[in-house]
């Protein structure tokens, strides 16, 4: 009886402890895109931190060994497990989408059936250990067999997006795409357009293939006038499969630059990707350029250019300045007349992303007296350069992804301020090769500008802590945890000095 009993209890517990397994592994897999290449090197990089949550499975080889103390063992080895793998805290938690949910269900066969077979032969809870322990590389193989499904089921989307877009022959399309800076453009753009057009804009960071086809088949409607469609890549071919589905007829090109070459390798592919937008407008398009970066200004096109951001080109901003209540600037349009802008939104890059924004509504029918108003009306993508005030403290709120540009743009906007001038960063993560040589400079670059520098996790951080040695740097404090650093910054006596505290990027979960 007393068999039985433990035999149950063990069976319970190395489900549980599967579940709580399969949910983490099935969490990274989303953060990684569900890209199976991304995941797989993410499983090589972090293989001693995986191998700690799930190793205590294996001490269920002793299962059936010794009848109820094996199972015993069991039953530890399990539990032991099951709390390591247990759900924490998450900036962005796992969402039971009907893939994961799928994916579940195939993971739950294997462990069906080694819980019938336990019955015959408690050896079978070895096959558990073994099988939570993979876990990792279980649902890598749980992804390939349900390859098949879910290439049908995302073919079926894919067309019924492509029907709903041929079915508004009305409808124009803006593709907006760039290493950084497109999530901006995209919102500014959608809002300046709204005082004249009934607009849809893909949200928050919809910017995959899957996302686009979500938002048509969701948010589309008869009435929509324009569709400001972001789009993201990590592989060569990515824009141009978003453009076959949503058929635009002008782009946007905010930027180019060293992001995400992980997985594009070099900087060349990046450049040919994001001008897949460009070679995908018809003729008569139009593509709007950032002639101010050095990837962009020199590659021909075959469809209409409209250049902004240079003195040179059609559209460029002068006479810009910045404090704490946003940024100032004056804007030539097409007929020579000038226009005094004012926003909320500060720093230089905001002013350049928001003259993108501008030409491009300009373009497609908006009178530039609402325009004026409308860059008035702006408001703070999150996360992406925008003031938090609180007492004694401004947090500039920089935190969604740095990059290399973005982060010089954002030391170069808190080297305005007057005040103690405060940096928090992890550092810059998904640039290949070139990221300890980019963090690096990063922190070099941050030695002229900040009176504190507190780092977020010592591994990561190490070549931005030896640019800051470089250059002669010594007030610099390495934290484990982001909370750590916001208590180092509250310690701080500022001298009767409000406090301007860039937060500059913030590492997803599976970092």
């Amino acid at each position: 009886m007393t068999g039985y009993i433990t035999m149950a209890a063990a069976l319970i517990t190395a489900w549980t402890a599967g579940a709580l397994a399969a949910a983490h592994c099935l969490h990274m897999f989303q953060l990684n895109s569900y890209k199976p290449n991304v995941q797989a090197k993410w499983i090589r990089d972090n293989a001693g931190r995986e191998l700690k949550l799930t190793a205590p499975a294996l001490a269920a080889l002793a299962g059936g060994l010794f009848g109820w103390i094996g199972h015993t063992i069991c039953i530890v080895a399990f539990v032991f497990t099951a709390w390591l793998c247990r759900p924490r805290q998450a900036k962005k938690p796992l969402v039971y989408t009907a893939r994961i949910k799928r994916m579940l269900f195939t993971l739950s066969v294997p462990m069906l059936l080694f819980t019938v077979l336990t019955f015959f032969s408690g050896w079978f809870f070895a096959a558990f250990g073994l099988y939570i322990a993979a876990m990792p590389w279980v649902v890598l193989a749980a992804n390939r067999t349900n390859a098949p499904v879910e290439q049908s089921i995302n073919r079926k989307y894919i067309e019924e997006a492509k029907d709903i877009i041929a079915g508004m022959p009305h409808l124009r399309v803006v593709g907006v795409t760039g290493s950084y800076g497109k999530t901006s453009v995209k919102f500014y753009l959608g809002k300046i357009l709204s005082a004249r057009y009934n607009v849809l804009v893909t949200p928050e960071s919809y910017n995959t293939t899957l996302g686009v086809v979500r938002t048509i088949r969701e948010s589309m409607r008869a009435t929509h006038d324009i569709f400001v469609c972001e789009m993201g890549a990590r592989n060569v071919g990515d824009i141009r499969e978003i453009c076959e589905i949503v058929r635009p007829q002008y782009g946007i090109i905010t930027s180019i630059g060293p992001q995400h070459l992980e997985s594009f390798k070099t900087i060349e592919n990046i450049v040919a990707t994001k001008f897949e937008l460009a070679d995908s407008l018809p003729n008569d398009g139009t593509v709007f350029l950032n002639m101010s970066n050095k990837y962009i200004a020199d590659r021909k096109v075959s469809c209409r250019v409209v250049g902004y951001g240079s003195e040179k080109s059609e559209w460029f901003a002068e006479d810009i300045s910045v404090s704490a209540q946003g940024s100032r600037f004056t804007i030539r349009d097409p007929d020579g007349k000038k226009w005094a802008f004012r926003t909320k939104l500060i720093g230089e890059h905001n002013v350049q992303n928001i003259t993108g924004a501008i030409a491009a509504a300009y373009e497609l029918g908006v009178p530039m007296r609402d325009i004026v108003i409308q860059v008035w009306r702006l408001e703070s993508v999150p996360h992406r350069l925008n003031l938090v005030r609180g007492a004694g403290k401004t947090f500039i709120d920089d935190a969604y992804n740095s990059n290399p540009a973005g982060a010089k743009a954002a030391l170069d906007t808190l080297c305005q301020f007057d005040g103690l001038k405060i940096l928090v960063t992890p550092g810059m993560v998904e640039l290949g090769e070139r990221q300890y040589e980019l963090n690096y400079e990063f922190g070099k670059q941050a030695a002229d500008v900040c009176d504190h520098v507190f780092l977020v996790g010592r591994k990561q951080t190490e070549p931005i802590q030896k640019g800051l040695e470089e250059a002669g740097y010594a007030n610099v404090t390495v934290c484990d945890t982001l909370q750590q650093a916001l208590a180092g910054v509250d310690g701080i006596d500022a001298d009767g000095r409000e406090k301007f505290v860039l937060l500059e990027n913030d590492l997803p979960d599976n970092y």
